[in-house]
């Protein structure tokens, strides 16, 4: 005669799998393949040994348990499950599990699985795969939100609920984790999340994808993985969520985030994501902090914040505010050397250095294509505004001596640049400012003086 066990179990209600609310059921033993052993420890304290192969459901459920041995213990009010030749295999509303053993602690409503533990969100589709897993059902009167707790470096194949399945996951890796729900899960211990497109570190992370937001501390580091690459690290990492994807990726303390082709420095700075793409970049900070410090491989913008335009990746513009400064250096010359070249170099030369100040400060750059035909931003334009100055090297394509040197003031100067050099400059505004021109090369004392001329003009006449 099959032996039929009742106890509680916690069990949502089947009729809506989103409701995290359970009821307890009476757990009903279907079947067992070889024997059953009853033991009373004491007068209405009955134990239950069963073996080859048991199978089991919750009383007006859908809800199964099956493994190759279960034991029940009356008087902690404990079910244990055993896998020898195959997994235990647990199934309710909330999740899938499999473990090599499982106990279930009743008083508790706790589920603690381990070895070779692979538990399956069914909501969402998220997939642990760890070494133990500890499983705290939502139960009425116990808990309204199922808990689950995992460690030892278990790895999470992370699905927001909203996914349709067919996305990339992202792949969560950490010390230990906990979760809560469906959409909030705790990471400790070098942590790390990745996905083909993302990837990021830190000692510790928080993810909440109901709020669309994520934290990541403990020397985080967030790194862009498409054609044009990007990163991010700071104190506090937060990023924002939307669906599955991240659309905005922040610094908060000592921020520095670089690009294929610039580098951003300040107290605060926001990437603004799209299509997996960076697209925006914002950098400030209080008084009392690092200036927004921008740098590409000839440019400097240093200002009390910063807003960088790059589509795609691609470096546009930026806009200065606050006490803006920039810099921008000649792009040097490529010169293929000979043999009959022996000039030294002039260790007292120095670079010619542009450099623009004003309350506000626009840069814009193009792209041209280099020697190999890869597409480089070129600093095309800069706009000073309010209370603007310049220093500007200007060529002459008359003069070969040198560049002229102009400082100019006024409300607005607007520059054209080619290649690093300054093209020309419009000042606006209550302009004034000084040129110096280039002085006169030196004639040369080296030369020695043609003789022969001087003889034959100081040659007395023959006589007649």
């Amino acid at each position: 005669m099959a032996t039929v066990l009742l106890f509680a179990l916690a069990q949502q209600q089947p009729a809506s799998r989103a409701d995290t609310s359970g009821r307890p059921c009476k757990v009903i033993i279907d079947s067992v393949g070889r024997q059953t052993q009853q033991v009373e420890v004491r007068a209405g304290e009955t134990n239950v040994f069963a073996g080859g192969g048991v199978l089991a459901h919750c009383d007006g459920t859908s809800s199964t348990l099956a493994s190759d041995s279960v034991a029940w213990f009356a008087g902690v009010g404990r079910f244990d499950m055993i896998g020898q030749r195959n997994p235990v295999h647990i199934r309710d509303t909330a999740i899938t599990l499999d473990a090599t053993t499982a106990a279930y602690f009743l008083r508790q409503e706790r589920l603690e699985a381990h070895k070779n533990v692979v538990a399956v969100n069914r909501n969402s589709g998220s997939v642990l795969r760890g070494p133990n897993l500890t499983y705290y059902r939502a139960v009425k009167g116990v808990r309204d939100t199922l808990e689950m707790y995992a460690s030892s470096r278990p790895t999470i194949e992370y699905r927001a609920s909203t996914d349709s399945g067919a996305g990339e996951p992202y792949v969560i890796v950490a010390d230990r984790v906990r979760f809560k729900g469906n959409d909030r899960m705790w990471g400790g211990g070098q942590v790390t999340i990745d996905r083909s497109d993302f990837a990021a570190r830190g000692d510790s992370m928080q993810l909440d994808q109901a709020a669309g937001f994520a934290v990541l501390v403990g020397k985080p580091r967030v790194e862009g993985k498409s054609a044009r690459p990007y990163t991010l690290t700071g104190i506090r990492i937060e990023l924002g969520l939307r669906g599955r994807d991240i659309r905005l990726v922040k610094a908060l303390g000592d921020g520095v985030a670089t690009g294929a082709d610039w580098r951003l420095t300040a107290d605060t700075i926001h990437l603004h994501v799209d299509h997996k793409k960076l697209q925006q970049a914002f950098a400030w900070g209080p008084k009392d902090s690092v200036r927004a410090h921008a740098v590409s491989t000839l440019n400097t913008i240093r200002a009390d914040s910063l807003a960088l335009d790059v589509p795609e990746e691609v470096l546009t513009e930026a806009r200065a505010f606050g006490h803006a400064y920039s810099t921008s250096k000649k792009e040097p010359a490529r010169k293929e050397s000979t043999r009959k070249e022996s000039t030294k170099k002039d260790s007292t030369a120095t670079s010619e250095v542009n450099w623009f100040a004003g309350d506000s400060l626009t840069a814009r750059w193009t792209q041209v294509p280099d020697s190999a035909g890869t597409p480089r931003s070129k600093l095309d334009r800069l706009i000073a505004r309010g209370s603007a100055r310049s220093f500007t090297y200007l060529a002459s394509q008359h003069d070969t001596t040198g560049p002229s040197l102009n400082y100019s003031r006024g409300k607005v100067i607007d520059c054209g640049l080619k290649g690093g050099t300054v093209d020309r400059c419009t000042v606006t505004g209550r302009a004034d400012g000084v040129q110096l021109e280039p002085r006169p090369p030196a004639p040369d004392t080296t030369k020695k003086a043609d003789t022969t001329a001087t003889t034959a003009t100081t040659k007395k006449k023959p006589g007649p």
